[in-house]
């Protein structure tokens, strides 16, 4: 069964696409950074990282149709900051009795609430943009390139590449579960036992596919120990970078730089 559907990758032709992925990896990194680094509040800063990041979209190719619903599923993680809705000192909005006290709603906990979501939205956004216009093996090459050490590059590879042997073998395990599940004919007779029976059967899945993993990890490490593999994967020189590429990475970082300077001249 093909499962290569998960692959962000969409070869378009765009000059996002066509620019260089080691600049394009450096100006995604400067502008999550630049989000990470934007003071909370800073409402003009945010309003033009989004539309840095919507601009990009748009001249990728890609679409704020298909950026936008992936991006979207960072929100539920982003709730965990909630929290500093009642933890922040200031203003009170309002307040929630528990048990024999009281906790309060500042307006600078929700400011920095939602500058926390707005933050993490559009910096997946990028990264989004990222996957989609390169191709994993050139982010790769890219990631050696500036410098990230070999093993956190290799351990990317490595986890890249055999996501998708443990997605079919999970795919095995469901289909033999399915050829033992019987069907009957009777109405409101359904397959499969309980819903204990089913948690015990999924729970049986899990550690057989954790088992497997496990062998296979070995088996595998084994061949490419075999086969002189030390860390590094090896391929053919890149080529250097352009000057138009040059002119677009000092302009993109140029540009991360202003918006950091923006957002702290608005930050109280």
């Amino acid at each position: 069964m093909h499962i290569h559907f998960i692959d962000p990758y969409r070869p378009l032709i765009s000059p996002i696409h066509e620019l260089d992925v080691r600049v394009k990896f450096v100006l995604t990194l400067a502008f999550i950074i630049t989000c990470s680094l934007t003071p909370f509040a800073a409402w003009p800063a945010y309003v033009l990282l989004f539309a840095i990041v919507l601009s990009v979209e748009i001249l990728s190719g890609l679409g704020i149709t298909y950026v936008m619903p992936r991006a979207a599923l960072a929100l539920p993680f982003a709730l965990a900051a909630f929290p500093v809705v009642f933890g922040t000192e200031g203003r009170v909005i309002f307040s929630l009795p528990l048990g024999g006290s009281s906790i309060s709603a500042t307006l600078e906990g929700l400011e920095r609430f939602i500058s926390i979501v707005l933050k993490s939205w559009i910096s997946v956004q990028a990264a989004i943009v990222l996957a989609a216009s390169s191709p994993f093996p050139e982010l790769l090459r890219a990631m050696r390139a500036v410098g990230l050490p070999k093993l956190l590059v290799a351990m990317f590879g490595l986890m890249w590449r055999y996501l998708f042997v443990l997605v079919d073998e999970a795919l095995r395990l469901i289909r033999a579960r399915a050829s033992r599940s019987g069907h009957s004919a009777q109405p409101g007779m359904k397959a499969g036992g309980t819903v204990l029976w089913r948690a015990r059967v999924a729970g049986d899945m899990a550690g057989s596919l954790l088992l497997r993993a496990f062998e296979r990890s070995e088996r595998i490490y084994v061949a490419m120990l075999s086969r002189g593999y030390d860390g590094e994967t090896r391929s053919l020189p890149r080529p250097s970078i352009t000057v138009p590429a040059w002119i677009t990475l000092i302009a993109g970082l140029v540009l991360c730089v202003f918006v950091l300077l923006l957002g702290l001249s608005f930050h109280p």
